[in-house]
């Protein structure tokens, strides 16, 4: 991927990000491992569920017939033969005339054909009264009526919450094939970075970017591998590189992506072939992307952002975002997106298609509106802003003006 000055637009910054993404290759994973993770091949039950016939109440098993001409005037003496508890592996023969008390969930012996419940009855140990007559079958779960060995019970592509792992687990499924989650490192450059709470002196600030960086990783599915900062030195940021290559599936760093004299990330990396460029967008503009070659192999994705961090947030989510999402085997890879009505006007770039921090606030009719999350636009620094934004507004290359009562297409971002 050479380096090219000529600037792109945002739509082909992300298509050349996703042709050169693909789905992580597949795992075989412990049931308790695949919260989160996408199910690379469909799951078939491995038993009948329920896989015996049991008792849907605690209550009595018996033989309908002895029972049939009960009432809570005349009530039908039964002997009590057994006491089968959940779990047990008991199946007590009953003769005509006899019951066996049931717990919720144990299996029903072969001879009963019906459950009273306990609230029908006087609840004898030895003798039990059976107050109501009961209907065929009453109150039993009947082998596979749930889910047949062999049924469909998840799809290829359904990223697993906890309901899944639970009807795969019932089914008897111990092992899930999955793409795995990607795991990416997360790295800060520049010399005047301090962790969050050191204490700053002069040209000094605290390093955001990688807790909002490891942060979005987490929410979509991945595994931040946070490298900290390194200081603007080439050796330095080539040491960390290479160090962590083999361990991760991605890089994704933010500042030293522009032009200035102390921008070493693409001072290492576009020797390297890595694609730096202008695209044409506010915040955001310079990216960089392609592949930290590790030895005679490719090596991992390298997402290379601006050091601002409203441009972070912004470069994420409109191209790494998608990209770990295809990493991660998702169909579904974008935001949902509406249009709304714009509230407040403001001013944007021209020449550039500006992504605004915003807020989307929809009335009882469900009519969108959005304003600027911050009173000073989209400026890069304004970190603030970010806490407030539930929305990024997308302003075309030819728009200088944002009308109150303009729409605008907006991608909603939580």
């Amino acid at each position: 991927m050479a380096a090219s000055p000529a600037s792109i637009s945002i739509p082909e910054h992300l298509a050349r990000v996703l042709a050169n993404v693909a789905p992580l290759p597949v795992v075989s994973v412990p049931i308790a491992q695949a919260l989160g993770l996408t199910l690379a091949a469909d799951v078939h039950a491995t038993v009948d569920v329920p896989s015996f016939d049991n008792s849907a109440m605690d209550g009595y098993a018996l033989r309908r017939a002895d029972a049939v001409s009960a009432t809570a005037e005349t009530p039908i003496a039964l002997r009590v033969v057994a006491d089968l508890p959940a779990g047990s592996a008991e199946n007590p023969s009953l003769q005509p005339g006899q019951a066996a008390r049931i717990m919720t969930g144990a299996a029903v012996p072969t001879d009963a054909d019906c459950i009273v419940p306990i609230e029908d009855t006087d609840e004898g140990t030895d003798t039990v009264l059976i107050f109501s007559a009961p209907n065929p079958a009453a109150h039993i779960r009947r082998t596979g009526t749930d889910v047949r060995m062999g049924d469909p019970v998840l799809t290829e592509g359904r990223v697993l919450g906890a309901r899944d792992l639970a009807a795969a687990a019932a089914s008897g499924v111990s092992i899930l094939t999955v793409h795995p989650a990607p795991r990416i490192g997360v790295l800060s450059t520049g010399t005047e970075l301090r962790k969050p709470g050191e204490p700053l002196e002069r040209g000094q600030i605290h390093d955001s970017n990688s807790l909002l960086l490891a942060a979005m990783i987490t929410e979509c599915g991945g595994i931040p591998v946070q490298l900290g900062s390194v200081a603007d030195d080439d050796d330095a940021l080539r040491e960390m590189l290479e160090e962590h290559a083999p361990e991760v599936d991605a890089f994704v760093t933010s500042g030293g992506v522009s032009v200035g004299a102390y921008d070493v990330v693409k001072a290492v990396l576009a020797p390297l072939g890595v694609w730096f460029g202008p695209v044409r967008m506010q915040p955001g503009k310079p990216q960089g992307f392609g592949r930290f070659p590790v030895g005679d192999t490719t090596g991992p994705l390298i997402f290379a952002l601006p050091g601002n961090p409203v441009s972070v947030f912004v470069s994420f989510e409109t191209f790494v975002r998608p990209a770990l999402l295809t990493m991660a085997g998702r169909s579904a890879v974008h935001r949902r997106t509406l249009t709304a009505t714009v509230a407040t006007g403001w001013r944007s770039p021209a020449g550039r298609a500006q992504a605004m921090p915003a807020v989307v606030e929809q009335d009882e009719a469900g009519a969108a509106s959005v304003r600027p999350a911050s009173a000073g636009g989209a400026g890069s620094y304004l970190v603030a802003s970010l806490a407030g934004a539930n929305a990024l507004a997308f302003v075309p290359e030819d728009v200088t003006e944002v009308r109150e009562g303009d729409l605008l297409a907006v991608t909603l971002v939580s």
